[in-house]
């Protein structure tokens, strides 16, 4: 998906939300644990309910590896559900991975070519050449982490070296890698107050913004500062809607919460 079909989605939709995929069995409704599936069921209810609410998809692949085998396959028909039924539908593998460069190279053929995510998180920490594989394949999006949502955050990202703080260090050198284009940032809304700074580096570029909701982090707060001409943010909720009820009504609660956000991101848009 190139970003233009996104921006394209978004201003269609009027909304700019992304609904993470993080599918616990400790949390699901009890009724799907007798099911073949119960992850793919799971998700493949939370989808058709909220596809018209929301742009995008992040499983975290976490949630999916922690079940051996059958979570892994989960995720592959939960992809293969989205790309065949709702292919304008933006997917996020949030893997976080990053190592050396022929590793990084199987990472993202992984990610890119067997599953056919659109994006995948990616750690900076070791630098041009674990990222630059992810940046090598058209129309796929290297989503950097830049500044978390979450406390430990302040250990490193914000600490300054040499005058400058870590993460806008990350935000600059990043620019300069090939293929930088296709680089996308995670931005914790947690952090609202960073987003000045982080749009005077990179004002285009589309942030994924986790942390609205259950974290505490405030729309209006990110989109006062986030957002640009094209919008520019993905912003992502996980918990607040997918576990929105753990009866049947499961998938219709989910669209309610989903619903929620998304009116308040139409009324951001029409007010700019």
């Amino acid at each position: 998906m190139t970003t233009q079909e996104l921006i394209d989605q978004i201003k269609r939709k009027k909304s700019f939300l992304a609904i993470g995929l993080d599918v616990d069995l400790n949390k699901i409704p009890p009724h799907l644990l007798g099911t073949e599936d119960p992850i793919f069921e799971f998700n493949k209810a939370i989808i058709d309910a909220t596809h018209h609410l929301c742009v995008a998809y992040k499983p975290n692949t976490a949630f999916y590896e922690a079940y051996g085998i059958k979570g892994w396959k989960a995720l592959e028909k939960t992809i293969q559900y989205l790309n065949d039924k709702y292919p304008e539908i933006f997917t996020i593998a949030d893997a976080k991975r990053g190592d050396i460069g022929n590793t990084s190279t199987m990472y993202a053929k992984a990610f890119f070519e067997d599953l056919a995510f659109d994006s995948v998180t990616v750690a900076p920490y070791m630098g041009k050449d674990s990222v630059e594989p992810f940046l090598a394949f058209k129309d796929k999006h290297t989503i950097l982490l830049a500044l978390t949502s979450n406390q430990g955050a302040f250990d490193f990202q914000t600490k300054t070296i040499e005058g400058k703080d870590v993460y806008k260090q990350v935000l600059e050198t990043s620019k300069t890698w090939e293929n930088s284009e296709n680089l996308m940032y995670v931005v914790g809304a947690t952090k609202a107050e960073y987003l000045t700074d982080i749009r005077r580096i990179v004002p285009e570029s589309f942030l994924l913004v986790p942390g609205v909701g259950a974290q505490g982090g405030s729309l209006q707060e990110v989109c006062k500062y986030g957002l640009t001409a094209n919008v520019g943010l993905l912003i992502n909720s996980s918990r607040g809607i997918i576990y929105a009820s753990t009866s049947t009504d499961f998938a219709e609660a989910a669209a309610e919460k989903a619903k929620v956000l998304q009116q308040e991101m139409e009324a951001i848009l029409m007010a700019q």
